[in-house]
C-alpha cells in the first residue's frame, strides 16, 4: 500500500470513528457529561504516555513543557477541546445528535470565516457564497425552532479555534495531545474525586460495560487523533477537506435513523440550505486544489 493509499485509509477511518461516536456515548447517558470529560481526559492522558514511553518519544514531550510559550498555547487549546467534548457529549447524551452533526458540518466554514478575521486571508466569490448560504440556513433553523442552534455553533466554533491554534503551535500531534491533557488531569482526577466521595461516581458502580466504555474512551480518542494527523500529513488538503464530511454525515444518520430524533421538514430545510453552501465549498476548494497543482507543474 502506497503512501497516499494509507493516507486516505487513516483520515477515512478516523473521519468513520467520530461519525459513530453519538453511539458509543449514548451508551453512556446514565453517567453525566461532565463525569464523561473526565473520564476521556484521564484515560487519554495514561494511553497517551504509556504510548509515548512505548515509542520512546518521552524526550520530545519534555521539550513541549519547558516551552513556556508551547505550554500557554496549549493550556488553551485544552480549553477549547475540553468545551467541543463537552458540548458533543451533552448533546448526544440528552437526544440532540442532529444538532451536533450541523456543528460539524458547518465547522469547515467557520475555519473559513476565522481565516478572514484572524489571518487576512482572501476568499473567492464561491467561498462567500458559501459562507452567506450556511448564515442564511442557521438563522433559518433559529427561526424556524424557536431558539438559536447554540449546541452547533459551539461545537463548530470551539473546534475551528482549536484546529487554527494547534496550526500555529510548534509541537507534534502527540507530544502536543500529551501535553493538553496533562494539563486537564489534575482537574479532571480533583473532579472524579469529589464524585466518588460525594456518592455520585460511575467507575465502578454502574456495572462492567459502563466501566469499559469510559476506560476505553481515552485510548480510542488518543487512536483516532492520531489516525487523524498520519492520515492528513499523506493527503492533499482538498481530499481531506471531501473526507472530513464523512464524521457528520454517520453522525447525522446516527441521530435520525438509529436514534430516531425529529428531522421536521423546518429542519430539513435549514440543513438542505447548508447542505448546498458545503458543495459550493468543497467544490471551489477541489478547484483551487487543481489549480496550485498546476502552477506547481508548470513552474
Amino acid at each position: 500500500m502506497n503512501n497516499a493509499n494509507k493516507g486516505f485509509v487513516s483520515a477515512a477511518s478516523a473521519f468513520a470513528i467520530w461519525g459513530i461516536f453519538p453511539l458509543y456515548f449514548h451508551a453512556l447517558q446514565q453517567v453525566p457529561a461532565v463525569q464523561v470529560i473526565a473520564h476521556r481526559i484521564v484515560w487519554s492522558c495514561v494511553f497517551v504516555l504509556g504510548w509515548m514511553l512505548f515509542r520512546g518519544e518521552l524526550g520530545s514531550l519534555r521539550v513541549a513543557l519547558t516551552n513556556r510559550g508551547v505550554v500557554v498555547r496549549l493550556a488553551l487549546t485544552a480549553t477549547l477541546i475540553t468545551a467541543n467534548w463537552l458540548t458533543y457529549v451533552y448533546g448526544v447524551t440528552h437526544g440532540r445528535v442532529v444538532e451536533t452533526s450541523l456543528g460539524y458540518f458547518i465547522g469547515p466554514l467557520v475555519n473559513v470565516l476565522l481565516g478572514v478575521v484572524l489571518l487576512s486571508e482572501k476568499l473567492t466569490r464561491a467561498q462567500w457564497t458559501a459562507v452567506a448560504l450556511a448564515t442564511l440556513g442557521v438563522a433559518y433553523l433559529t427561526f424556524m425552532t424557536g431558539g438559536l442552534p447554540w449546541i452547533a455553533l459551539t461545537l463548530a466554533f470551539s473546534f475551528a479555534s482549536y484546529g487554527l491554534l494547534r496550526k500555529v503551535v510548534k509541537v507534534e500531534a502527540l507530544p502536543g495531545l500529551a501535553t493538553e491533557t496533562l494539563l486537564l488531569v489534575p482537574f479532571a482526577v480533583g473532579y472524579l474525586l469529589w464524585c466518588e466521595s460525594a456518592g455520585v461516581g460511575a467507575l465502578g458502580h454502574t456495572g462492567p460495560v459502563t466501566d469499559a466504555l469510559l476506560i476505553a474512551s481515552g485510548p480510542l480518542t488518543a487512536i483516532t487523533l492520531f489516525l487523524f494527523a498520519y492520515g492528513t500529513r499523506l493527503l492533499p488538503y482538498s481530499t481531506v477537506g471531501v473526507l472530513q464530511y464523512i464524521a457528520p454525515s454517520l453522525q447525522f444518520a446516527c441521530g435520525v435513523f438509529v436514534l430516531h430524533e425529529p428531522f421536521d421538514r423546518a429542519r430539513a430545510i435549514g440543513f438542505a440550505v447548508i447542505w448546498a453552501a458545503l458543495v459550493i465549498y468543497a467544490g471551489e476548494g477541489v478547484r483551487l486544489s487543481r489549480n496550485q497543482q498546476a502552477r506547481t507543474l508548470t513552474a
